[in-house]
């Protein structure tokens, strides 16, 4: 309720005033509207998903049920290779994207998050400390051949550097953090995606197969898997196939190396203002030229992935007894069938057409990496006697 005073009055104390009523439903109605638009978008966000995510779910049913009656290919396997074979045959239209990239990505990490409750702590310290030296050699050795076979192959500095870090650290996520980082050019990006995307694939069907041909126990392989594979869905997807705990060691490994992308990106960056301020000064430009974009500034807080935090405090909670031990079975599997989902997901996600325009330049320095990195990974293992 308010009032203000009449025309032709004066505002005095005893001056008449006029008291305006306010509707109360239209005052709620303005605060309610912006609560309903929210409502409304999330649901139809929600709505946009269900299609992409049943056809994931419908998969990864599938795939799950050929895994039992094919344990040696499991349903992670069974699940990126329907995806695929769905990709290509049936094409499936842009009503399912938005659905399968949140199964690939979201429901990925969902998973990595419950595999924390089957560890604890100091599990995951000794698992991360034991496997650094693998973890360092083969990423040094990783960044060096991108560079050297890279200039050979007259692939461009920028997208060597994203097929090295992608092979090196973490795949799609690694490249993302450097993207900025060196600005690197969409296509650039791209290219570099889809060359990841290839050796994923390959990794998930040859390295169970490798593993048991080299006699490979459940850790070695879960330090194999977790230094050698590029991305985290195709880590756990191998390594889930060879066995539970080498799926374990695998997924701590790899969270582990998922952290170096942190001094890679810091390096990267100092290295690319470097090179700014050289271009500058050879162009005759102020330093602080307004006009001449530098590259983004790192900030580490955001290279951190959120299920890494999740994962931490999940395996925090089972160390200090708030998992009961019941719960372990259930949730392993339910992370299983979530991991078969992400990776049918990921299957759907394949695109013939921009894997053919990657062209053979990048995707032979992937291939050579990926066949480098699996090697030293298994040289530095034999050396630390790993094996």
């Amino acid at each position: 309720m308010t009032s203000c005073p009449i025309e032709g009055y004066s505002a005095g104390a005893g001056a008449p005033r006029v008291v305006i009523m306010k509707d109360a439903s239209l005052s709620r109605s303005g605060t309610t509207r912006p609560l309903r638009s929210a409502r409304a978008a999330r649901f139809h966000g929600f709505a946009a998903r269900l299609p992409g995510l049943a056809l994931a779910v419908g998969i990864a049913l599938v795939a799950t049920a050929l895994g039992r009656l094919v344990p040696v290919v499991g349903g992670p396997v069974s699940g990126i290779v329907l995806g695929v074979l769905v990709a290509v045959a049936v094409r499936p239209g842009e009503r399912t994207r938005p659905g399968v990239a949140f199964a690939a990505r979201g429901l990925l990490q969902a998973a990595v998050v419950l595999l924390g409750a089957q560890l604890s702590l100091g599990q995951v310290l000794r698992v991360g400390a034991g496997s650094l030296p693998v973890m360092l050699v083969t990423l040094a050795v990783c960044l060096a051949a991108a560079y050297w076979i890279g200039r050979r192959l007259g692939v461009v500095r920028d997208l060597r550097t994203l097929i090295g870090v992608g092979t090196g650290i973490c795949g799609a996520s690694a490249i993302a953090a450097v993207t900025p980082v060196i600005g690197a050019a969409e296509a650039e990006v791209a290219y570099a995606v889809s060359t990841i995307f290839v050796f994923n694939i390959a990794a998930v069907l040859t390295f169970p197969a490798l593993g048991h041909l080299l006699g490979l126990g459940q850790h070695a392989f879960g330090l194999f898997a977790g230094t050698a594979v590029n991305d985290m869905s195709s880590v756990v997807a191998a390594a889930t196939t060879y066995g539970g705990p080498a799926a374990d060691y695998a997924v701590v490994v790899k969270l582990a190396r998922t952290l170096l992308i942190i001094p890679v990106c810091l390096g990267l960056a100092a290295l690319a203002r470097r090179r700014a301020r050289t271009a500058d000064a050879a162009a005759g430009a102020a330093p602080a030229d307004p006009g001449r974009a530098l590259p983004a500034p790192v900030r580490v807080g955001r290279l951190v992935p959120w299920f890494l935090v999740g994962f931490l405090v999940l395996a925090a909670a089972n160390t200090a007894g708030l998992v009961p031990a019941a719960a372990h079975g259930p949730l392993g599997s339910l992370a299983g069938f979530l991991i078969t989902v992400a990776l049918s997901a990921i299957g759907l996600s394949t695109e013939p057409a921009g894997l053919r325009r990657t062209g053979p330049a990048p995707l032979l320095l992937g291939g050579c990496l990926w066949l480098v990195v699996s090697a030293t990974s298994l040289a530095v293992q034999f050396a630390t006697r790993h094996l």
